[in-house]
C-alpha cells in the first residue's frame, strides 16, 4: 500500500462519516418537526409559545 492510498482512503472514510451524520441529523430534525406538528394539531402545545411578557416562570 502506498502512502497516498492510505491518505485518500482516510479522507474518503471521514467524508462518508460526516455526510452520514449530517444526513441523520437532518432526517431526525424533519421527523421531530412532523411529530411536533402532529402534537400541536391534536391540541398539545409547547409551554414556551404561551408565555407572556409578565410571566416570570
Amino acid at each position: 500500500m502506498s502512502h497516498a492510498f492510505y491518505v485518500y482512503s482516510s479522507y474518503g472514510f471521514a467524508a462518508i462519516i460526516v455526510i452520514a451524520i449530517t444526513g441523520w441529523t437532518w432526517i431526525d430534525g424533519r421527523l421531530r418537526q412532523r411529530e411536533l406538528a402532529t402534537l400541536e394539531a391534536s391540541g398539545i402545545h409547547r409551554r414556551s409559545v404561551h408565555k407572556t411578557e409578565g410571566d416570570t416562570k
